[in-house]
């Protein structure tokens, strides 16, 4: 069903008030999904290689704190240059939970907007 025309005013007034109050909450959400920084992939690659070589030295001298510290900066790596994928609002990575939590708020929206007249 279309949006009467006092609707649509009412919807443009929204948005207008919005912009005014919160101009970087409308740029966040009009913005363009932007690619993953390769300096993030390559930083990230760095220290799960630097993690990876010190894990196996803390496995090789026998030394278990050397060796969990190396976990610990190779997991810091991959966390970092997947960061940057997770980050996009468009990927697949990103959605599935939270595309779940917008429907159902969606439907109750939807719901709400529905059931306005006859309260």
């Amino acid at each position: 069903m279309p949006l009467s025309d006092r609707e649509k005013r009412l919807l443009d007034e929204m948005e207008a008030a919005l912009l005014t109050e919160d101009p970087r909450l409308v740029s966040a959400m009009s913005a363009t999904p932007m690619a993953p920084s390769r300096t993030r992939l390559v930083r990230g690659a760095a220290f799960l290689a630097v993690g990876v070589v010190t894990l196996f030295t803390g496995l090789v001298l026998q030394i278990t704190p050397v060796g969990i510290l190396g976990f610990i900066i190779a997991l810091s790596g991959v966390i970092y240059a997947i960061s940057s994928f997770s980050a996009l609002p468009g990927s697949p990575a990103s959605g599935s939970k939270r595309k779940k939590s917008t429907n159902t708020m969606k439907a109750r929206m939807d719901k709400r907007w529905d059931s306005r007249g006859r309260e």
